[in-house]
């Protein structure tokens, strides 16, 4: 007897897959199962050590721009116009997000220039002086200028001898004398007018009084200056009073030439001192660390 039949007698039908079998094995629509989402992933070939670092780099690169275009900018003092409130060879970071140019974002820290504000801007030239405008470190509108404003738009200022007069009335002021030093030619090796000046006369500051302005006893002072400041521009002086080239010599500064606000110093070099030919031991010993981080007002 076949091995199909029973003792009955009756044929037994052949065992066929479950629906559920045929499903898990056909993907419930008769054809092969397709690959789960992981099983399909592609792998490329892993990144060399040479891309990750371009790539980091790249990235660094952009970042850095960023923000010296719009956040903070590094410039250097090459001149005693702001001693000794800035000395010659510091090192200072702007903040240029503060003075943003159009109107300023509530929600940001960003305002308008204040009276006694240390700024940054391009020089604007000096029509009365066309031959110092062609020296290659004064360029207008190239070279970076570090001065104090003292007159707003609108201001009539005036400055007489060592008082300077906003629309009628004494700015306060609390005002040093100092002695500014002159470059000997007998030793060239050191340069003595980049040192800071020799206070003669530190008055107790008065009420008002916010920053400090210096007056040499051995230098001319620039005076007599009575104009009104046009709109959109500003009256700049430096602290150093006497030795200064500023908006008395050249006049106004343009609100579109302001680059930022001077924040801190984040080193400070002194110039005037001599060099022993190595430049490691000069870092270390001409650095003014007790100027390092020095906040700018």
């Amino acid at each position: 007897m076949s091995d199909d039949l029973t003792n009955t007698g009756v044929a037994e039908p052949k065992t066929q897959p479950s629906v559920a079998a045929h499903t898990s094995q056909a993907g419930g629509n008769g054809f092969a199962a397709k690959a789960r989402p992981a099983e399909r992933k592609m792998h490329g070939p892993p990144k060399s050590i040479f891309r990750e670092y371009f790539e980091s780099a790249v990235v660094t690169v952009i970042m850095a721009l960023f923000g010296m275009t719009f956040i903070v900018q590094a410039v250097k003092v090459p001149t005693g116009s702001m001693q000794n409130t800035i000395t010659i060879g510091d090192h200072l970071l702007v903040n240029k997000f503060t003075f943003g140019p159009g109107d300023p974002f509530p929600l940001l820290p960003q305002r308008e220039v204040r009276r006694g504000d240390i700024i940054v801007f391009k020089y604007p030239g000096d029509p009365k002086n066309p031959e110092g405008d062609r020296r290659p470190d004064n360029l207008p509108y190239k070279t970076n200028y570090v001065k104090r404003v003292i007159g707003l738009p609108g201001d009539r200022v005036q400055v007489r001898g060592d008082r300077v007069l906003i629309n009628g009335q004494e700015l306060p002021e609390h005002r040093i004398s100092a002695l500014d030093h002159v470059d000997d030619p007998r030793t060239p090796g050191v340069l003595e007018n980049n040192k800071q000046l020799d206070i003669l006369d530190n008055p107790p500051r008065k009420e008002g009084e916010n920053y400090s302005v210096f007056y040499s006893t051995d230098r001319i002072l620039e005076s007599g200056f009575d104009e009104v400041v046009p709109d959109g521009h500003y009256f700049v002086m430096g602290d150093n009073r006497n030795n200064s080239q500023d908006s008395r010599a050249w006049g106004f500064v343009p609100r579109e030439l302001v680059v930022g606000r001077a924040m801190f110093v984040y080193w400070s070099y002194d110039e005037s001192a001599p060099t022993s030919g190595n430049f490691f031991l000069d870092f270390l010993r001409n650095t003014r660390w007790n100027r390092t981080g020095t906040m700018v007002k």
